[in-house]
């Protein structure tokens, strides 16, 4: 962790909006066993909830991240610089199963909590689960949204969590 400072969430001042739509995260989480997997993600939120800084987070359930999400207390939302849009492209579209991702994308694993998050990131988001809802069609008010973004039914599950450390790469 020496190349990251602490945060607390209060103190940032990146545009989340912009980074999650155009700069895109990943999603960390590992299993009691230690292995990691990772996912691609553009959608999600940040905010408050019961006081608290949190992440709000959608994975599908074909995902192999959900497992290891499902299976862990928490995990990691990391964000990196541009040159590493590829490899963050390569992990939202091949799966865990199929690749070990972490060793295709040459990231280095660190670990804050149990919960792991890579070196090359410039900012981590260390969350602890809080809810996990699964969305189901009765869900959507929209009548929009189940055709548009479900038609293979595939409800992502909601996760609510608690961001607990922020780090920020040191730039030198």
């Amino acid at each position: 962790m020496s190349d990251f400072i602490q945060k607390e969430a209060w103190e940032l001042t990146h545009n989340l909006f912009t980074k999650l739509d155009k700069e895109w995260m990943l999603l960390g989480a590992a299993k009691p066993d230690g292995s990691v997997n990772m996912m691609t993600a553009s959608w999600g939120g940040f905010g408050i909830y019961w006081g608290k800084p949190a992440a709000f987070t959608v994975v599908r359930p074909q995902r192999y991240t959900k497992e290891f999400m499902d299976s862990a207390g928490g995990y990691s939302l990391t964000f990196f610089p541009s040159e590493y849009k590829d490899r963050l492209n390569f992990c939202g579209v091949k799966s865990g199963r199929d690749y070990n991702k972490v060793k295709e994308c040459g990231f280095d694993v660190l670990f804050e909590g149990g919960i792991p998050y890579f070196a090359q990131a410039n900012l981590v988001f260390i969350c602890k689960h809080i809810l996990a809802q699964p969305l189901h069609e009765s869900s959507f008010i929209s009548p929009d949204a189940v055709p548009a973004m479900y038609p293979r039914g595939d409800f992502h599950t909601l996760y609510i969590s608690e961001i607990v450390n922020v780090f920020e790469k040191v730039v030198q």
